[in-house]
């Protein structure tokens, strides 16, 4: 079972509320052109079996139409030659034969109306597969235009974002440079200072010793 179980379904059917209720109206679409080609193909060959009945009915009431003139033929013939009885004979097969006449009129009628009501179905068909196709179209080129309107969205903020790395890594090698050229001008005072307090350190070792000296005589004295 399609999603159309009968060619009203499908005329009758609003295909915009069917995508708008469908969860994948891709899918949804690409499913109701399927049905549609399927069903218009099965129209068709129902349409070509009533042209080719209606050909074969059309044949068959001209051949009996031949054979009614033909027994009016006969029965002309007949009368000429003076025998009533075969005229009489000969006109009772022309209205037995015409009897046929009319029960094929009645099927070529029907036939007819078969096959108009086969061709508004075709025709409107056509038409609803016509919108199902520029429906799928405009889907195609809206998603066609959403992804590349996303891919340049995405291009931009790469972009964007590459930007504000190389803004922060442009900051961080300012920095760097900054703090290297503040550690430069730590770097001789750092050697001044040094030498200053080995210097200052002996001065204070000989002091130390002076002391500890006269410590030790004071107590020899003793």
């Amino acid at each position: 079972m399609g999603i159309f179980s009968r060619m009203t379904d499908i005329i009758n059917s609003n295909i915009t509320s069917l995508l708008d209720r469908a969860e994948d109206p891709q899918k949804m679409i690409r499913m109701i052109i399927q049905e549609m080609e399927e069903t218009l193909v099965e129209v068709r060959s129902s349409s070509a079996r009533v042209i080719a009945d209606r050909k074969t009915a059309a044949r068959r009431l001209a051949r009996i139409k031949d054979e009614i003139a033909e027994w009016t033929d006969k029965a002309m013939l007949a009368i000429d030659k003076g025998r009533e009885d075969l005229a009489r004979a000969a006109l009772s097969e022309k209205q037995s034969t015409a009897k046929e006449v009319d029960t094929i009129e009645r099927e070529l009628s029907e036939l007819d109306d078969h096959l108009s009501s086969l061709n508004d179905e075709i025709s409107q068909l056509q038409t609803k597969l016509d919108d199902a196709k520029t429906k799928q179209k405009t889907m195609l080129m809206r998603q066609t235009s959403v992804e590349n309107r996303l891919k340049v969205r995405r291009q931009s903020q790469r972009a964007n974002l590459d930007d504000a790395f190389d803004k922060f890594e442009r900051f961080e090698r300012r920095m760097d440079t900054l703090e290297g050229e503040l550690e430069s001008m730590d770097v001789g005072d750092n050697a001044k200072t040094n030498l200053k307090s080995e210097i200052d350190a002996l001065k204070e070792n000989d002091q130390i010793n002076d002391e500890l000296s006269q410590l030790k005589a004071k107590m020899a004295s003793k």
